[in-house]
């Protein structure tokens, strides 16, 4: 199979080249060469997606059986992808986000659920990520001529994440001693490894399916207290947690998921969180796997990046929680 991956060499693209080589697939790969290293076995075609005549070079005399876009955020640079690469391939797979979907994490969802409004050819100030994800699926669905395939992941846990969530915890974990541990040890968690969405994506490219899916991973994956228990016991560090209320966390201004990565207190807002429905995924063969297998391959990887170069976030948000205001929200709850 002929696969075009747009992006490729961070986090979930890197997985999804490294499961479609896996596989067999001649892979194509296009990005500026900036974000990381190309994978060895696939062809490296570098260009930035907003320059047209780079698109232009990208599909003159190439076709594929599949595109997956992996790094579309703005709807008028995905149209435009889509626009160049329509007639070049079968289908177009789109990389989008649970973050679509306007009730979301407020109300249960699926994919039948109301997306956010947002026009295909919506520019970059023209919403927040969620709402400029809803309009990058518009402009896949109403510009593709061929099989469009929307991929709506949940959290996404794994090796080589970028975003920073699971290797803050890990190094947190790794320090040892007094570990603040946000709210209830026992809310139930929903998450998946991105090596878990990139063989579903690359199952149903195969496929020529031309459908949506939100990939959330199964329900009650694990706990809070159950996977922070897996990254005390994957970094054999003498991490001791100590489990403070969320309504004392919240009257200091902790804020909830960036200062504790995946820490969701239990308000209307967010209660919704962690209960996605992934039954159509998983009825069309979605698997994941255990939360356990996650977290050690994280580490894995991460322990051999020393700890001073290892990222925690994003160009949209950093995570973790300064040692000092830790260490004083526990003595104070300590003390209560």
């Amino acid at each position: 199979m002929r696969t075009l991956i747009i992006g490729g060499t961070v986090f979930l693209g890197r997985a999804i080249v490294a499961e479609a080589l896996r596989r067999g697939h001649r892979v194509t790969t296009f990005n500026r060469g900036k974000s990381g290293t190309d994978a060895p076995g696939a062809e490296a075609v570098h260009g930035d997606r907003e320059s047209p005549a780079d698109l232009a070079r990208l599909a003159e005399g190439r076709e594929w059986d599949a595109v997956i876009d992996v790094c579309g955020y703005v709807p008028r640079v995905v149209g435009e992808s889509v626009r160049a690469l329509s007639g070049r391939a079968a289908t177009y797979a789109f990389i989008s986000s649970i973050s679509a979907f306007k009730g979301f994490p407020a109300e249960p969802v699926d994919e039948t659920s109301a997306l956010f409004d947002c026009a295909p050819d919506a520019g970059p100030d023209d919403g927040d990520y969620g709402t400029l994800k809803a309009g990058c699926e518009r402009a896949v669905e109403q510009g593709f001529d061929g099989n469009r395939l929307i991929v709506q992941p949940g959290l996404i846990l794994g090796p080589h994440e970028n975003v920073g969530r699971l290797p803050w915890w890990l190094t947190r974990m790794e320090r040892g001693g007094r570990v603040l541990a946000p709210g209830d040890l026992e809310v139930s968690m929903q998450l998946i490894d991105a090596r878990d969405i990139a063989a579903f994506t690359l199952d149903q490219a195969e496929a020529g399916t031309d459908d949506r899916f939100l990939t959330s991973g199964v329900p009650d994956t694990t706990t809070y207290g159950g996977w922070l228990a897996e990254c005390i016991r994957v970094t054999g560090s003498d991490a001791e947690p100590g489990w403070v209320d969320d309504e004392f966390l919240l009257a200091r201004e902790v804020q909830p998921w960036t200062e504790f990565p995946l820490w969701v207190p239990g308000t209307p807002e967010m209660r919704n969180v962690w209960r996605m429905s992934s039954a159509k995924a998983a009825a069309a063969g979605l698997r994941c796997r255990p939360i356990a297998e996650t977290v050690a391959d994280t580490w894995a990887w991460l322990r051999d990046i020393p700890a001073d170069r290892r990222t925690f976030g994003n160009a949209r948000v950093s995570h973790g929680i300064d040692p000092d205001k830790e260490a004083a929200i526990l003595a104070e709850w300590d003390n209560r």
